[in-house]
């Protein structure tokens, strides 16, 4: 529906504005506070990009294309590689960045359309699309059973007889905690800000089952189950854990409250310890999906699987599932509709004659 009346706003007062509203949704708990910020960031360099002294209903599918376009070429430090210069694609956005940037523009149109800022959304005609759609690598992001249950051995073997070297503090116990993050992330699959939010006090006991309350996206709660293995990672952690914030789950070595980016590193240095021919890199992302896709795989009920993750609905789920190595020749092996075929050679597909019981058969 075209508004009687388009209220003319630049880029960068439409922007603004936008940004306003989604901080105030972090605010009211709508949006967490994390991904309020990355709409935020990105809204702010479309304005860059646009131009911010253009008007906002001016821009055309062309515009947001060439715009979408000078955000793919835009030098992402992250992905530097100094010892492989002169790659086409090195520093570049991933099209996982590309993607989430598309989104956050998207929601900056759909909202200026209800507004009255635009006449039409530029998007729908926009044509420019991430190389991969959702971002995801050429490997796929779920570990295999092999990998998930090496990277878990190793994290253990490193908490029950930890090398001092890589304790920098004594009193820290890093490899128990290094465990207890891994066995988190593999089995009950939480997003990384959930894992390094958490506190002491999050996880309790019921029925002789201990629980993790997750705080997640949106002000959403669930309460998860932990498998007896990782309650009891949990608990040999809490022996050792000292000093610090008092409230944290996590802590580094230095006592503070464990920060995204220390997550990777940990996952790396446990990784460092797997056998080479189960040795695969993943990210903390990467383990929930090996979580979706194990349960999944293993016949768990779906709603189930989506209240793990503290997915809103199924549909999102699907998105976590990852193909495994050999599922497909597993299920044909054992098709549901000819579990009841009598094996070959009984001639004419017809069930072999039953064998008279003699019990069974009627005196005289």
């Amino acid at each position: 529906m075209i508004p009687p009346q388009v209220i003319r706003l630049t880029v960068q007062e439409a922007a603004d504005r936008y940004i306003e509203l989604v901080r105030a949704k972090a605010v009211t708990g709508t949006l967490s506070p994390a991904t309020a910020e990355v709409y935020a960031r990105d809204v702010a360099t479309f304005a860059r990009l646009a131009g911010p002294d253009r008007v906002l209903d001016d821009l055309t599918g062309e515009d947001v294309d060439a715009v979408l376009l000078a955000f793919a070429r835009k030098p992402d430090e992250r992905r530097k590689n100094p010892s492989s210069p002169g790659r086409p694609d090195e520093g570049r956005q991933s099209p996982a960045s590309q993607l989430r940037f598309r989104r956050s523009i998207s929601g900056l149109f759909q909202h200026a359309v209800s507004a009255g800022w635009v006449q039409m959304n530029p998007m729908e005609v926009s044509s420019v699309m991430p190389r991969e759609r959702g971002g995801l690598p050429p490997k796929r992001r779920a570990l295999t059973r092999e990998q998930a249950e090496g990277l878990i051995a190793a994290a253990r073997s490193a908490a029950a007889s930890p090398d001092s070297a890589t304790s920098k503090r004594k009193d820290q116990r890093t490899e128990v905690r290094d465990a207890l993050i891994v066995l988190l992330l593999t089995t009950v699959g939480p997003r990384v800000s959930e894992l390094v939010r958490a506190n002491v006090e999050d996880f309790y006991t019921n029925n002789g089952i201990r629980y993790w309350r997750i705080f997640g996206k949106g002000g959403k709660t669930r309460d998860v189950p932990l498998p007896r293995e990782v309650a009891e990672a949990l608990d040999a952690y809490l022996a050792v854990r000292k000093g610090g914030d008092e409230k944290a789950l996590l802590l580094s070595w230095r006592g503070r409250r464990l920060a995204r980016g220390d997550v990777q590193a940990v996952i790396d240095r446990v990784l460092r310890r797997v056998e080479p021919e189960r040795r695969r890199s993943v990210t903390p992302h990467g383990l929930r999906h090996t979580t979706a896709t194990h349960l999944l795989a293993d016949g768990t009920d779906m709603d189930a699987v989506r209240r793990v993750l503290g997915h809103g609905d199924l549909s999102t789920l699907g998105r976590y599932r990852d193909e495994l190595p050999g599922e497909l020749e597993a299920a044909m092996r054992v098709h549901p509709l000819l579990r009841g075929t009598p094996p070959a050679g009984t001639g004419n597909g017809e069930r072999p004659a039953r064998q008279a019981d003699p019990a069974s058969e009627p005196a005289g």
